[in-house]
């Protein structure tokens, strides 16, 4: 009588249970199908309320191509246009413009701070009207594809903690890089590569250091760390088996050391076991899948020639943002290239037109490229460096071979695709360059603008760690919903 009573006042019987049953089971079957990892994460996730591989909201991004100008290229080469820096060229930047704004060491004893003007021509290019430098003839017929933000900001003004700070979202160092960050949230599209890629390319330009914490996992776990590519014959060191190793002998041994570190996770509990055994298996993996993604031979004359020749030269710009479309059409979250070489504080007219060809032609190749396969509406690519440079001459004043020093106060950078309005200036500076008089855009607001795009909230996008959550923006940042679609 007790259970015909419960089964009324439920409304369900042993048939109706088993069916729903079977039901919810079928759907977290399917669930693990989709999100492999859905099921096997705790601790920190868990009490953020963080589902890995789940977004907050429906994304209009699924990956990001960041191509990094590693020394900070100055916007006053390249997309801000200054023309009255030309006519007031060597005078001395006023007091009330400078406002006693802090110098780097390489300046602050200077007694006059000569204005400079562009060596370069400007012109304006595509429906948008955008300045764009004649040292990228490539770049200016793709404007109308680009979002062109003229007004980012930092607050570090040496290259090191700035550059660790666009990387990382802190100048100090130690934390998850954002593609760890892009990797943790959402996982991997593609068991057979890593989530998150790094490619390294040197320009012609005085360049600056780029190191291995840049893309750390940092407190993340180590699977989401950054897997270098080199330029060599073997782009991923130790990938090829050794002699007298065949495909059979290396999976039994890494079934046997698997069981051995099973043994290790159940008695200790510690989760870099799991993301070892999980390493150890992806590396497997990509020993059939990176050799395929990185052969270029089978490429058509026509993307040969959109990229430029040096695309089939490994370890260049242009192969590496070829490189760079391969793997994120192959489900690659997260691909960032750095190009070495714009760190001009001095011979800026000669090295930045031989930085401008380095780059030039295969940036707007990628963005060609990915547009007409379709992949670009899904894609964010992003260009830009640390910091910009100064409208005053570094040194002793010359009008034709000068140097610039770096300027944290206003900068450069254009973003395409990914849910980005296209064809769009955004922000504006002073007539000057020193100033921002609209839209300022800080980093903070950067990286919770890229998050935005691949479908979360900064905010609640948290990993627990040393008793705080933390989070790629910290404690500040705004998306900055003017740009979007």
């Amino acid at each position: 009588m007790e259970n015909e009573l419960l089964q009324h006042g439920l409304n369900i019987n042993r048939r109706k249970f088993l069916s729903r049953m079977s039901i919810g089971l079928g759907s977290m079957a399917l669930g693990s199908l989709l999100i492999p990892d859905l099921f096997s994460r705790g601790g920190a996730e868990e009490e953020a309320g963080f589902i890995p591989g789940i977004p907050h909201f429906a994304p209009k991004a699924k990956r990001v191509i960041y191509l990094f100008q590693n020394g900070a290229p100055s916007q006053l080469e390249t997309f801000d246009y200054k023309p009255m820096l030309n006519q007031m060229m060597g005078q001395d930047l006023p007091e009330s413009i400078r406002n006693g704004q802090r110098l780097t060491g390489m300046t602050s004893g200077q007694k006059s701070f000569p204005l400079v003007g562009s060596y370069y021509k400007f012109e304006q290019h595509g429906q948008s009207g955008a300045w764009v430098s004649e040292i990228f003839p490539h770049m200016s017929k793709i404007v109308d594809d680009l979002c062109i933000v003229r007004s980012l900001h930092t607050e570090a003004i040496n290259h090191d903690p700035a550059l660790t700070f666009f990387q990382t979202g802190a100048q100090q160092g130690n934390r998850p890089s954002m593609g760890s960050w892009v990797s943790y949230g959402l996982g991997t599209e593609n068991k057979n590569l890593p989530a998150f890629c790094v490619l390294l390319s040197r320009g012609k330009g005085n360049g600056q250091g780029v190191y291995s914490k840049l893309w750390s996992n940092g407190f993340l776990d180590s699977v989401h760390q950054g897997v270098q590519f080199s330029s060599g014959e073997n782009p991923i060191l130790y990938l090829q088996d050794p002699d007298g190793m065949d495909r059979e002998s290396r999976r039994k041994m890494l079934d046997k050391v698997a069981a051995l570190n099973e043994i290790q996770l159940k008695n200790f509990g510690d989760p870099e076991i799991a993301a070892k055994i999980q390493q150890y298996e992806m590396a497997y993996r990509m020993q059939t899948a990176v050799p395929e993604i990185m052969d270029v031979s089978k490429e058509s004359d026509d993307i040969v020639k959109l990229y430029g020749s040096e695309c089939l030269v490994p370890g260049t710009f242009a192969a590496n943002c070829l490189l760079a479309r391969k793997l994120s059409e192959n489900g690659v979250r997260f691909i960032q290239l750095y190009h070495q070489g714009w760190d001009q504080h001095g011979n800026l007219p000669n090295e930045m037109r031989g930085q401008g060809k380095d780059v030039d032609q295969p940036s707007a190749a990628l963005i060609t490229d990915l547009k007409q396969r379709g992949l670009l509406d899904e894609t964010l690519v992003i260009w830009g460096g640390e910091f910009g440079r100064t409208n005053y001459c570094q040194g002793t004043f010359s009008a034709d071979n000068y140097g610039r020093d770096h300027h944290p106060r206003c900068f450069t950078i254009w973003m395409a695709g990914g849910g980005i309005k296209p064809g769009m200036v955004y922000g504006e500076t002073d007539e000057f360059g020193y100033n921002i008089v609209k839209n300022p855009v800080h980093i903070n607001d950067f990286h919770a603008t890229i998050l935005n795009q691949l479908g979360f909230d900064h905010e609640k996008l948290t990993y627990r760690f040393q008793g705080r959550r933390y989070r790629l923006t910290d404690v500040a940042g705004h998306v900055v919903k003017d740009i979007i679609t």
